[in-house]
């Protein structure tokens, strides 16, 4: 019995998802990218585009994505290029990471890390 990620990446299925195309227009859209849907899918949409709309409901990252359609990541950017620019999705950077002065202070880690050991 073959995976279902063996399947998926079979090269001919690959290219019609893509409709023949190997890049994304959109390379500002990583794997950490936050995914929304804008609208419920259309009747006669193609397949992949729908349950990208049904998943992103509520925010999802592309690698997720990725994961749930068991699809390449150059595949599920291509079909989010398609939806952004229709307009059925927004994608937005997650929020930065704290500037460094915003952590902890190295000697309270350290103090709570001994702390610890004495446990």
């Amino acid at each position: 019995m073959m995976s279902r990620r063996v399947n998926s990446e079979n090269p001919d299925r690959l290219y019609t998802v893509t409709g023949g195309r190997s890049r994304a227009d959109h390379s500002t859209m990583d794997m950490v990218t936050l995914v929304v849907s804008e609208c419920d899918p259309a009747p006669g949409m193609q397949s992949e585009h729908a349950r990208i709309l049904q998943m992103c409901a509520r925010p999802m990252a592309v690698v997720e994505i990725s994961s749930e359609l068991s699809l390449p990541i150059s595949v599920v950017r291509i079909l989010l290029g398609d939806l952004l620019d229709s307009g059925r999705i927004t994608a937005r950077r997650p929020p930065p990471i704290p500037a460094r002065a915003q952590l902890p202070d190295p000697e309270i880690l350290k103090q709570v890390l001994v702390g610890l050991q004495k446990l």
